[in-house]
């Protein structure tokens, strides 16, 4: 009977998640409707990813908005002035540091489970998670600094809404206007990606927006090539992520990897930096070239005047041929009438 009891006890604990499971980011919040913060894309490694995020994004909130302040808790009191205190005043203190703990615990970075494999979801708390990215990629793509090694994207979210299209129009008609709407226009793309859902069509969300797009101003004019503003649209789950982001293809599409990269430099006649010896190398190919081309060119007329010959000559000797066999026939008759 108690191995029975044993045994039902095990299984309970399997399956209601006694001792170590495989669920990520256990007791954790996920990632909802009405939010705010940033997605981050990294390589298999999430809590290493976590670690570098908080550092990167510590590092610049604190020169935009200046280091963190936490609340302290210092509400504690001495036994003897406990004694004296009322007891309506204790429970009035009690409350008001249950209140600052609380406070305490919302801090400006919080990670929480974004729904989907190798992507993070750092919520964010009074500030602007968009200007917050764009000043690290910035600085980045000046630098070339090296600041992570497992983080690939930071996309700012600004708006979050439910991921059925009847909710991302409705959403998307007033979130847009800021950039779009007259007198605002300007060059635009639209970045879409959905993860674990597969009830929204890539091509037509990106159609329904473009739509939109032009409603609120005729000028708004597609560029996929070099745009003003980009439209990141990021779904998850049940959650569509949306953000109007700068510099997009500057920024290689907010890859903090691929922004720390030399870019390379385009060849141009008046900024080559050539030793003499390649540069009379290069002349030098030139001239061969420009002296090959006027070879082939005088081969080919000599080409041309010599067939030119041979076919008169064949002209010629065919017709001197033709001649011949027409005489024949006229001195055979002079013979004939000799004879006769």
């Amino acid at each position: 009977m108690s191995a029975a009891v044993s045994n039902d006890r095990k299984r309970g604990k399997k399956r209601y998640g006694g001792g170590h499971g495989n669920k990520r980011w256990k007791g954790s919040r996920e990632l909802e409707v009405g939010m705010q913060g940033i997605l981050i894309t990294c390589n298999m490694n999430e809590r290493k990813c976590t670690a570098e995020a908080f550092n990167l994004l510590n590092e610049y909130a604190d020169q935009l908005y200046g280091p963190e302040k936490l609340q302290e808790n210092n509400g504690s009191s001495s036994d003897g002035e406990a004694e004296e205190e009322d007891v309506d005043v204790a429970l009035k203190k009690e409350v008001a540091q249950l209140k600052a703990s609380g406070a305490k615990r919302e801090r400006r970075f919080m990670a929480l489970d974004s729904g989907a494999n190798n992507v993070i979801f750092i919520k964010t708390q009074n500030l602007e998670a968009d200007k917050l990215v764009h000043l690290i990629l910035s600085d980045l793509h000046t630098t070339k600094k090296h600041k992570s090694r497992v983080i690939l994207r930071m996309l700012p979210v600004t708006g979050t809404c439910k991921a059925f299209q009847e909710d991302m129009v409705k959403y998307l008609t007033t979130f847009l206007e800021p950039w779009f709407k007259t007198p605002n226009s300007g060059t635009y793309q639209i970045a879409f990606k959905a993860r674990n859902s597969s009830h929204n069509k890539r091509d037509e969300i990106i159609k329904t927006i473009a739509g939109m797009v032009g409603m609120l101003n005729p000028k708004n004019k597609v560029d996929l090539t070099n745009p003003e503003l980009t439209i990141v649209v990021e779904v998850i789950k049940a959650v569509c992520c949306l953000s109007v982001v700068k510099d997009y293809s500057l920024y290689r599409k907010y890859n903090v990897q691929e922004v720390v990269k030399e870019d390379t430099p385009k060849p141009d006649a008046e900024t080559e930096t050539n030793t003499p010896g390649e540069k009379d190398k290069k002349e030098t190919n030139k001239e061969e070239k420009k002296d090959e081309k006027e070879t082939n060119k005088e081969e080919k007329k000599d080409e041309k005047e010599t067939n030119k010959e041979e076919k008169k000559d064949e002209e010629e000797k065919k017709k001197g041929e033709e001649d011949h066999d027409n005489n024949v026939p006229h001195d055979k008759k002079e013979d004939e009438g000799d004879r006769e």
